[in-house]
């Protein structure tokens, strides 16, 4: 395998609410359109949990940003799916088809077993996309890319951080990132997605997704100095080469200057180092 070859897919999603199916399940026979079923749905969730994020079988991707990543942890390309039209199904199938085309690289993310793992099988379904070496069903159970204790298939940052669930990680992706100086979220959060979609401000919700990924990135390789694979030198000297590419793709996206902007590096409470 070359160096330059795609071994990761660190992802992440932005989605909303599908206005037609809320309308047909949750308010059947009132004639509710889209935008004032969600709305409807939205005021009931928040009344009752103080949260009015709807659940995702209700949801359809708007957004996917794929970080693809070498071997040796080095950032190769940044990409978004159907960002012009951000068309569900296509988002869908490209996912799809961009996985195995780069032979089933090892997928990152940060929760990703919890939504958008389950998001993209649901939506397989719903498009009718085969999708038979994901599932595996001639394997055995733990062999099977998605079983939730797989991370040769797919590595979830959440469940590592929290030992699958043994703890909670209050704080999510935007702790995680901050903790080792990089921005985490800064004016766009996952609750403001559906306002932005709605109010037709889909370029912010994909800078969004794209700096989520990237703090993914720079989370999963703090993960691997945790876990041996690299040290803080090699860590620092893939972080270097990560803020070059995106520096040199800031001039064409707003989104990654912003991210630049808000850059922090992690200081060492060692001075000149990590101790011995």
């Amino acid at each position: 395998m070359s160096k330059l070859d795609t071994s990761y897919f660190i992802f992440d999603i932005e989605s909303v609410a599908d206005g037609d199916l809320v309308s047909r399940l949750k308010y059947p026979g009132e004639g509710l359109l889209p935008a004032p079923a969600v709305a409807k749905y939205r005021a009931e969730l928040l009344a009752e949990n103080g949260k009015d994020f709807i659940p995702y079988t209700f949801h359809l991707p708007v957004s996917l940003v794929i970080a693809k990543v070498a071997v040796d942890f080095h950032l190769l390309e940044l990409v978004c799916l159907d960002e012009e039209q951000s068309r569900s199904h296509e988002i869908v199938r490209l996912f799809w088809d961009g996985w195995r085309k780069y032979k089933r690289p090892k997928l990152v993310s940060f929760n990703g077993r919890g939504f958008d793992m389950p998001l993209l099988e649901l939506c397989a379904f719903r498009y009718g996309i085969s999708i038979p070496d994901w599932f595996a069903e001639e394997k055995r159970s733990f062999d099977q890319p998605r079983n939730r204790y797989n991370t040769n298939a797919h590595f979830d940052l959440h469940e590592w951080l929290t030992n699958n669930g043994a703890s909670r990680f209050n704080g999510g992706l935007s702790l995680a990132a901050n903790l080792i100086g990089k921005p985490g979220k800064m004016d766009v959060a996952g609750h403001m997605v559906q306002d932005l979609w709605d109010a037709g401000r889909g370029c912010e919700i994909h800078d969004y997704c794209r700096g989520d990924v990237l703090d993914t990135y720079f989370v999963f390789l703090r993960s691997r100095v945790v876990a041996g694979e690299l040290d803080l030198a090699e860590e620092r000297d893939l972080i270097e080469a990560a803020r070059q590419l995106i520096e040199a793709h800031s001039q064409n996206s707003p989104g990654l200057a912003k991210y630049l902007a808000a850059w922090g590096d992690w200081q060492s409470p060692w001075v000149g180092g990590r101790s011995a």
